[in-house]
């Protein structure tokens, strides 16, 4: 008859299988399903919208098609708003999101991204017939069309600049073109789809901050406890910029390599 404390260990060992299968890295169940779940919006142009035959595509959709690829499975979208598309890897929903999140401290904290893989800059933007406004030193006691809330509002505050509140990049363009501004501090990727739609459009960048604080960087966001699966779509990130075709989604998308 077994002793009391071998039925212990023995009991033990079983918890600590059961909690090792439970936790066990993420990537294993990906293969083992023959899928990887990506939340994304689909209502968030270029990176993930429906196009006029309502098919689900953009920049990040793209990408994450090519990740899923080189794991070796297919892409399974499953499309959520904004607000709970985060919450949505805490309950399951799906194994990533793809949805240009920028790394933030806040966010390290309870989840894990990959490596970056699309960096957006703040853009300094101005009509094309504008020749006196060359960087942003050059914004004091000029008007920028700006959300009042984002961070590129506060850099052209921080220049000098008078901030004209608006909505968003749109309506930013719309003050710049129509003269009632003198520029807009934005994101150098909604310019670049801008100019991809209205190449024609009379507005150019004048400058780009590259300082870091200024820039998001975005990756594929992941649950905490997944050194494999993070590990995996690195490489994955990493074999499909070698092999060209990340150059080739963002040149569709953008018309340059926003990796940078």
């Amino acid at each position: 008859m077994k002793s009391i404390r071998s039925l212990l260990l023995i009991g033990l060992l079983q918890v600590a299988t059961a909690t090792a299968a439970f936790a066990a890295d993420d990537l294993a169940k990906i293969k083992s399903a023959g899928a990887l779940k990506i939340g994304t919006e689909g209502t968030y142009a270029p990176f993930t919208y429906h196009d006029a035959s309502n098919q689900l595509t953009g920049f990040d959709v793209e990408i994450g098609r090519a990740i899923a690829q080189k794991l070796g499975v297919k892409a399974e979208f499953i499309e959520g708003k904004w607000d709970g598309l985060i919450a949505g890897l805490d309950a399951n929903r799906y194994d990533a999101v793809i949805n240009e999140v920028a790394v933030t401290d806040a966010r390290k904290q309870k989840y894990d991204f990959s490596e970056p893989y699309i960096v957006s800059h703040a853009a300094l933007i101005v009509r094309s017939d504008n020749s006196s406004i060359k960087g942003f030193d050059d914004l004091k006691g000029k008007k920028s069309a700006n959300t009042l809330t984002s961070n590129f509002g506060k850099i052209a505050a921080a220049h000098g600049a008078e901030v004209v509140p608006v909505q968003g990049f749109n309506e930013s363009i719309d003050l710049l073109t129509s003269g009632r501004v003198d520029a807009t501090v934005n994101d150098s990727l909604s310019f670049l789809d801008f100019k991809k739609h209205k190449p024609d459009a009379k507005v150019k960048i004048a400058a780009v901050e590259t300082a870091s604080d200024s820039s998001d960087h975005s990756a594929v966001l992941i649950r905490k406890g997944n050194p494999e699966l993070q590990a995996a779509i690195n490489k994955a990130l990493a074999e499909i910029k070698a092999d060209g075709t990340y150059a080739k989604i963002s040149e569709k998308y953008f018309g340059k390599d926003v990796s940078k």
